[in-house]
């Protein structure tokens, strides 16, 4: 089971912007937000549900090769809200919202390239 996890990226108050409008629809919030000052090292942002940060945004040199990070979510209608409002947040679309048989005949998703070119996903395994 994972805990937490995220991404390096190279502009921070874009990422943040970016990522609090493409997860926030699809119940993501930003629920916590560390300075460097706090961290000792770089600004810090996590972002999941109400109660606990389980992705984080980084300041610094953004990873490479980019990373992909897929969020589970119950609705096919949630992985078409994530896909517009990322795309709305200055997200680059690498794979409209739609089937991908080839991983099963169930898996919906859609795929947005962050600011810094990182996959980002969001993908329900249930059936419409």
């Amino acid at each position: 089971m994972i805990d937490h996890t995220g991404v390096l990226v190279g502009d921070f108050a874009r990422s943040r912007a970016f990522y609090t409008e493409a997860l926030g629809a699809i119940g993501f919030l930003k629920n916590m937000e560390l300075p460097a000052s706090v961290t000792g090292h770089t600004d810090m942002a996590g972002f999941g549900p109400p109660d606990k940060p389980e992705f984080w945004i980084s300041a610094g040199t953004p990873n490479r090769p980019p990373v992909h990070v897929a969020f589970r979510v119950d609705s096919r209608a949630a992985v078409d809200a994530f896909y517009r409002a990322a795309l709305a947040a200055g997200g680059r679309d690498n794979g409209a919202p739609g089937i991908r048989a080839h991983y099963h005949p169930d898996y919906y998703g859609a795929f947005v390239l962050d600011p810094d070119g990182h996959n980002i996903e969001a993908v329900c395994h249930l059936p419409a």
